[in-house]
């Protein structure tokens, strides 16, 4: 992890420059971890436009633990990490950058008090950018948590676990619970378990109500797998359905199918969702189709890029995206159904992609 982590840190570095600063300060802890591995509650990173002068800081309770994940840069104890680094190098950080989109105002002020003679600028989320783009070792991460989603799904569906009479929540625990045992270090997210009209609540609770005969059941989880997520829905039927359930799940198939093939490299995300909301839209259930197409996926449930109609964000050859169309009304129900994917190629237009979710997205009837 050391040599990953230095050469992610060293590509931040490259763009120092290009902001004017001597260094960057990292004080969001999803990018400390990013950048250096560690995975405690209290951390802040110092990237210098010198290598020799990156610093890491954290409080007493984790010296043993950096130690063991972050080996190869100096350590700064103290329980204000960010302004303790922050003192380390305001000699000569003349210049510094930092994640104005996470840090507030009251802690930018106690870091401008600490350095008053040093000029602060944003980082700019250079970090999220580098984030975007998965390496090797990061996509087999994302590929075991979604074998996990998989199984546990499969497993809960080979017992028996979604049947008429058990509640939203009691499937939910269930599902949870296969996960956990599985290997995920925890849930993705609280896990959607949607039933019958509640089906068409985009992102339901689960609650007390039973599966009854002729229920569409949705489900959106995922697991964490060292640190990475999963993300992925399906929608089942519960003894026979309607004919409009049926349209409505093909409808949503066909719009998903469609995404997921035009993803390219170079392609943005307002592209891609044009291309599955086309579909919906055409088929007179435009209306319904309420949220953006897909996010991105590693290290949070949400990350760059999206997928949405306001996105001109162009994708990038080793992206993992989400492709999840749906189709919601109210009071009756909804189908969505979502695949995690990592998308590969250049802009020569040979791109393709890997499914990570491998259940099936045939419509199953229970």
């Amino acid at each position: 992890m050391s040599a990953a982590t230095a050469a992610r840190r060293d590509a931040l570095r490259a763009s120092l420059a290009d902001l004017g600063a001597d260094a960057a300060l990292i004080t969001n802890l999803i990018n400390v971890r990013y950048l250096t591995g560690f995975t405690g509650s209290n951390a802040a990173l110092v990237v210098a436009a010198d290598p020799d002068k990156d610093l890491f800081s954290t409080d007493g309770r984790y010296v043993t633990q950096s130690q063991e994940q972050v080996p190869d840069l100096p350590l700064l104890v103290g329980r204000a990490s960010a302004q303790a680094v922050l003192q380390d190098i305001a000699e000569w950080a003349k210049t510094l950058a930092y994640e104005t989109h996470v840090v507030s105002v009251d802690e930018s002020q106690a870091l401008a008090e600490i350095a008053p003679s040093a000029t602060f600028v944003s980082l700019q989320q250079q970090v999220e950018a580098l984030r975007a783009i998965k390496d090797d070792a990061e996509i087999e991460l994302l590929a075991q948590a979604c074998a996990i989603a998989d199984q546990a799904l499969a497993e809960l569906i080979e017992a028996g676990g979604i049947a008429a009479g058990r509640t939203e929540a009691e499937i939910g625990r269930d599902l949870d619970f296969r996960m956990l045992a599985l290997g995920a270090d925890e849930v993705s997210f609280e896990t959607i378990v949607a039933t019958g009209p509640n089906s068409a609540i985009p992102h339901h609770r689960p609650g007390e109500r039973v599966v009854e005969t002729g229920d569409l059941v949705k489900f959106d989880f995922g697991a964490t797998y060292r640190g990475y997520h999963s993300d992925m829905t399906r929608t089942f039927g519960i003894g026979s359905l309607a004919d409009w359930q049926r349209e409505i799940y093909e409808l949503v198939a066909a719009s998903q199918r469609a995404g997921s093939d035009a993803l390219a490299v170079g392609a943005t995300g307002k592209e891609i969702d044009a291309v599955s909301r086309g579909i919906i839209t055409d088929a007179g259930y435009g209306e319904t189709f309420t949220h953006g197409l897909g996010h991105g996926v590693g290290l949070e449930i949400h990350e760059a890029p999206n997928l949405s109609a306001l996105s001109e964000t162009k994708l990038d050859d080793r992206v993992c995206v989400t492709v999840e169309p749906g189709v919601y009304l109210p009071g009756r129900g909804g189908v969505r159904i979502e695949d995690t994917l990592v998308l590969r190629g250049s802009a020569a237009g040979d791109s393709q992609t890997d499914l990570l979710t491998k259940t099936t997205k045939d419509l199953v009837i229970l």
